[in-house]
């Protein structure tokens, strides 16, 4: 059976490796021979797509959605959606996610990927009962990660789970780069027997397996697989769509794809990466391999933030400290997988604690969230000595935590009235209120300048 392509290169592909700063007048030129590949979807949005382009490019990424499904006529259009912290850190009330799915798929998104960073099946509830409800397509990624809770076992419960709760297809999310190639075979040959949805596979290449990872995985049954064209691919991004497309070339698994149109778009992406490597968005130590991601099990661009945060704190002598303290953290924190946003929280922590020279003598915020129960279950209890330690005698949250959350959107709406353009404006500014106010603010401005423009040129008499 034809294994099918997932193009990351919108998405996955440049959050991974310029800091996800592609624009989108960069993507429009070559929209149109993307479409004619042949691809089973192209992940577009969503993930940090939607923040960078408020915060770092000043575009609406609502509008970036509406251009790509304009120009995107034959294939389906994806996303990265966290859950119930939709593109946010946080976790909202349902009317929020109900109405950011509702208005993803009104604006161009067909295929939702939907996780959550403790892989708690409670917070995708609603956001996949919202995708049904508008026909769109609502995949449910399980986080990767390994320890002796996640057995082979573990994913096949989950996996009938996902299928009972009207998910339409399941994704293995390998975003450390963790899955190596006879282990996948496993989990694909365990999944097939948890469930009859399709599955489909995203990994990285930050250990240096994810193309043998991928091979051995569509041998055991995995139906899809998310790749970026080569300009953009490898390192701490996708194995590169032509590779992979030459490798079932002339096998039962053969994609279709031609590798003279994939080239063609190659092309137009390479002056792109030379561009980035010159002026050092892209930098050349996230090209390479990094073994250690499977000795720590930290994501490439968690490393890379550990860095920056033991630079400003000039302690930089101390990263294997840190990343022997990272383990012990995340067990305290019940072993959950390292993705956005237990990465970060656990990272920091790891951070703080080698810093202080004591364990917890200092806890953030975001890691009182997690022992009190607001981001949800973890497979494993946390360390009750640190929990007391962290939030004292509160009462840790026990049921879904959106349950805890009053409804949102009218309190957002009275609060951006005066700003608001357009119906999705309301949702910029429930994920991100501080840069979605500054992105309105900036975009009033431009629209005076073209309106002031406009005028001049009206009021200019010309000769006859």
């Amino acid at each position: 059976m034809a294994v099918k392509i997932t193009e990351t290169i919108l998405r996955d592909a440049h959050q991974s490796l310029i800091a996800t700063r592609m624009t989108t007048e960069q993507m429009l030129p070559i929209i149109e021979k993307m479409d004619k590949v042949g691809y089973h979807s192209v992940e577009c949005w969503g993930g940090a797509t939607f923040d960078a382009s408020l915060r770092f490019l000043k575009e609406d990424p609502w509008e970036r959605l509406r251009k790509l499904r304009a120009g995107f006529k034959n294939t389906k259009l994806q996303m990265l959606f966290r859950g119930q912290n939709i593109l946010g850190y946080n976790h909202y009330a349902d009317d929020v996610v109900e109405y950011f799915v509702q208005k993803s798929i009104a604006n161009g998104i067909d295929i939702i990927r939907i996780f959550d960073c403790f892989n708690d099946l409670r917070n995708l509830e609603t956001a996949v009962k919202a995708a049904n409800k508008e026909k769109g397509h609502a995949q449910i990624a399980l986080s990767y990660t390994l320890g002796d809770a996640y057995t082979l076992d573990y994913w096949k419960d989950t996996a009938r789970r996902i299928e009972e709760m009207g998910a339409d297809s399941l994704c293995i999310k390998d975003m450390a780069g963790l899955l190596v190639p006879y282990e996948a075979d496993k989990l694909v040959k365990a999944l097939k027997e948890g469930t009859k949805l399709p599955i489909q596979l995203h990994t990285h290449y930050t250990s240096g397996v994810a193309a043998m990872t991928y091979l051995k995985a569509v041998e055991a049954g995995c139906d899809i697989i998310d790749t970026a064209m080569s300009p953009f691919s490898m390192g701490t991004s996708q194995p590169a769509t032509e590779v992979m497309v030459e490798t079932f070339k002339g096998t039962q698994y053969d994609t279709g794809l031609d590798q003279g149109l994939l080239a063609e778009i190659a092309d137009y992406f390479r002056p792109m990466q030379e561009e980035a490597l010159k002026s050092g968005l892209l930098n050349p130590k996230v090209m390479g391999v990094d073994i250690k991601t499977l000795l720590y099990q930290v994501p490439g661009g968690m490393l890379s933030n550990l860095v920056s945060q033991l630079k400003e704190a000039k302690a930089e002598d101390k990263f294997y400290d840190v990343l022997k303290e990272i383990p012990e953290v995340r067990k305290d924190f019940g072993e959950p997988p390292l993705v956005t946003p237990s990465s970060q929280i656990v990272g920091t922590q790891a951070v703080l604690n080698v810093l202080q020279g004591e364990r917890y003598k200092m806890v953030t915020k975001e890691s009182k969230k997690v022992l009190s129960g607001e981001f949800g279950q973890t497979i494993k209890p946390f360390n009750k000595e640190v929990q007391k330690k962290a939030i004292g005698d509160v009462e840790p949250i026990t049921c879904r935590p959106a349950d805890k959350i009053a409804p949102q959107l009218a309190k957002y709406e009275e609060e951006i009235k005066e700003w608001k353009q357009q119906d999705e404006d309301v949702l910029s500014y429930a994920l991100f209120p501080q840069v979605a106010m500054e992105f309105f603010k900036h975009r009033q401005a431009q629209q005076t300048k073209v309106d002031v423009n406009a005028a001049d040129i009206k009021n200019q008499a010309y000769p006859v």
